[in-house]
């Protein structure tokens, strides 16, 4: 198993993280909202089950594209959420 990385898709500023260090977390579960530059709000979503190996913004902070968000391991099985 190897850590993988989610990447803010856009600049502007972390509103809301749903997860937490060492958390699960499913597919497609939010796991941050980025309120962008022009007002409007992206809500990053993985299509992928893991758990949370560390979280690398706080929320009020500013992001730009590419910028790690959080580091964290794929599951090994196949899970799924409703």
């Amino acid at each position: 198993m190897y850590v993988d990385v989610i990447l803010s898709p856009c600049d502007g500023s972390v509103e809301k993280i749903s997860i937490s260090k060492n958390s699960r977390f499913y597919e497609w579960e939010p796991l941050f909202q980025i309120k962008k530059e022009d007002g409007g709000v992206e809500i990053i979503d993985i299509g992928v089950s893991g758990e949370v190996e560390s979280l690398e913004v706080m929320e009020g902070e500013p992001v730009v594209a590419g910028e790690v968000l959080a580091y964290f391991k794929e599951d090994s099985f196949v899970t799924g959420s409703d």
